[in-house]
C-alpha cells in the first residue's frame, strides 16, 4: 500500500485523534506520552527475545565445546541456513542492511520472519563453529518487531523511522548490557557523522527498558576489568593516538577484505546454499588444521584472557579469517563480538611495542576496531565506559576517535550514508552510501 494511502488510513484513527489533542494542549508531554507507550511495549518485546536469544547461544556454545565432533557438520549446516534463506527469506537477506535502508527510505514493511530466520541461522552457526556474533541478529530481530508496531499502530513514515531506530537501540542495548552506547548507536549508526535527536527520547527510553527487561529475566552479560590505567600525560596521549591508529586500519581492512569476499563467493558460486556450505569446509578445515576452537563462536574467553595476560601476536589475524570465511560465504550472526575479539587481542599485540598497560590496550582495542568498523565513535566511548568504567575513558575516547578517522570511506554497514564527511578531502561523499564509494 503506498504510503500516501497510509498516511490517510493513520489520520481516520481514533489513536491518531487522541495523540493530536494531547499534542495540542501539551506538545511535549504529548510527545512523551506517545513514545512512553509505544517503547514500553518495544522494550518489553526486544528486551524479552534478547534474553532468550543469550541464553540460547550460552547453550549453543556449551554443547559445541562438549561435542567438538560438531564441527565437522558446520558445512551441512551452512547448506541447510542456505536452503532456508534462499528459497523462504530472500526479502530478509539483507539484514541489518536492510534496516538502514528503510529507515532512509521506508517502503516495503520489514517481513516479522527476519526475527526467527535469523535467530534459527545464529544459533545453528554458533552449535557447529561458525565464527560470528550476536549484535547483527540482535538488530534484525528488533528491527522486525519494531516495524510489526509501526504497522499495528499504523505510524506515518516519519514516526516509522524514529521507532526502527528506537529498536535497533532496544536490540543494540539489551543483547551487550550496554543501555546508553545502545541508544546512541541506534541514533548513530544509519548517518555517518549526524545524528538524529528527534529519536533522542525514544532511543534511550527503548534501550534503557529492553536492558532492564533482559536483566529481569536473570540473564547475565560478560564482565570486563582493566586492572590498571596509567596517569594521564601527552606521552601516553601519543601512544594512544599510535594505537588507535592501528585499530582505525584493521577496522578498513576487515571492512573491506568481508566486502570483497562476499562478491568473491557469489562470484564463483552461483548457487546461493553451496556458498555456506564451502566456507564451512574451509572453516572446519582450518579449525582441524590449527588444533583449537579459540577463533570460531563468540571467543569469550579469549576476550576476557586478552585482559589480563600477553597472547600469541597472531590471535587477531586469525579471527578476522574465520569470521571473514563464515560471515562473507553467508553464516548468520553479527560482527560486532568478532570485531570485539579482534580489537582486543590486537591491542594485546601491540603492548609488546607500546608501552601501555596490557589491559588498557585490550579495552582500547575492544571498541576501537568497532568503531572504526561501525563508523560509531560516540556509541563505542560510551559503551567503554558501561564496561570498563570512567577511568579509561581519556585512552578509550582517543582510541575510538583515531580509528574512526584512519578506518576512511569503509564500514560493515555498506548502507550507511555520509551525513558529514570524516574531514574536508572528503566532501564529494556527503550523502552518498558507502557501497557507492
Amino acid at each position: 500500500m503506498p504510503f500516501s494511502d497510509q498516511k490517510s488510513q493513520f489520520r481516520e484513527t481514533k489513536s491518531y485523534h487522541y495523540f493530536s489533542k494531547v499534542n495540542q494542549k501539551f506538545p511535549s508531554a504529548g510527545y512523551i506520552f506517545k513514545w512512553l507507550c509505544i517503547c514500553s511495549i518495544l522494550g518489553i518485546c526486544v528486551g524479552s527475545v534478547s534474553a532468550f536469544f543469550l541464553i540460547s547461544l550460552q547453550w549453543a556454545t556449551e554443547l559445541r565445546e562438549s561435542n567438538l565432533w560438531l564441527i565437522a557438520l558446520l558445512p551441512v549446516a551452512g547448506f541447510a541456513i542456505g536452503l532456508l534463506y534462499h528459497y523462504f527469506g530472500k526479502e530478509v537477506e539483507g539484514g541489518n542492511n536492510l534496516l538502514i535502508d528503510t529507515i532512509h527510505n521506508p517502503k516495503d514493511w520489514i517481513p516479522f520472519k527476519m526475527a526467527p530466520f535469523v535467530l534459527i541461522g545464529t544459533i545453528t552457526t554458533h552449535i557447529f563453529g561458525g565464527s560470528a556474533g550476536r549484535e547483527g541478529t540482535a538488530l534484525q530481530m528488533a528491527g522486525a518487531i519494531g516495524d510489526q508496531l509501526s504497522r499495528i499502530f499504523k505510524f506515518n513514515p516519519e514516526d516509522r523511522k524514529v521507532l526502527l531506530i528506537a529498536a535497533i537501540s532496544a536490540g543494540f542495548g539489551s543483547v551487550f548490557g550496554t543501555p546508553l552506547a545502545g541508544a546512541v548507536f541506534g541514533l548513530e549508526v544509519f548517518l555517518i557523522g549526524r545524528l538524529r535527536y528527534d529519536a533522542i527520547f525514544p532511543a534511550f527510553l527503548s534501550a534503557i527498558l529492553a536492558s532492564l527487561v533482559t536483566d529481569a529475566w536473570q540473564v547475565s552479560h560478560t564482565h570486563y576489568h582493566i586492572s590498571f590505567i596509567p596517569k594521564i600525560s601527552v606521552v601516553n596521549i601519543l601512544f594512544s593516538i599510535l594505537a588507535g591508529l592501528f585499530f582505525g586500519v584493521t577496522a578498513a581492512f576487515f571492512s573491506k577484505t568481508i566486502r570483497q569476499t562476499g562478491r568473491l563467493f557469489k562470484t564463483y558460486i552461483t548457487y546461493p546454499p553451496l556458498r555456506p556450505f564451502v566456507g564451512g569446509i574451509l572453516v572446519a578445515c582450518g579449525v582441524w588444521a590449527i588444533g583449537t576452537t579459540n577463533y570460531i563462536g563468540l571467543g569469550i574467553p579469549t576476550i576476557l584472557e586478552s585482559f589480563e595476560q600477553s597472547l600469541p601476536a597472531y590471535d587477531f589475524l586469525l579471527k578476522i579469517v574465520f569470521t571473514i570465511i563464515t560471515l562473507s560465504a553467508g553464516f548468520k550472526g553479527g560482527e560486532v563480538t568478532p570485531l570485539f575479539f579482534i580489537g582486543a587481542t590486537l591491542g594485546n599485540a601491540l603492548s609488546y611495542f607500546i608501552p601501555l598497560p596490557v589491559g588498557l590496550l585490550a579495552g582500547m582495542g575492544f571498541v576501537a576496531v568497532f568503531a572504526g568498523a561501525t563508523n560509531t565513535p560516540l556509541a563505542c566511548m560510551l559503551m567503554a565506559i558501561e564496561l570498563f568504567g570512567a577511568e579509561p575513558g581519556v585512552y578509550v575516547a582517543i582510541a575510538c576517535v583515531v580509528s574512526y578517522l584512519f578506518s576512511g570511506n569503509t564500514s560493515i554497514y555498506h548502507a550507511q550514508v555520509v551525513g558529514e564527511p570524516k574531514n574536508s578531502f572528503f566532501d564529494q561523499n556527503q550523502g552518498k552510501k558507502i557501497s557507492e564509494l
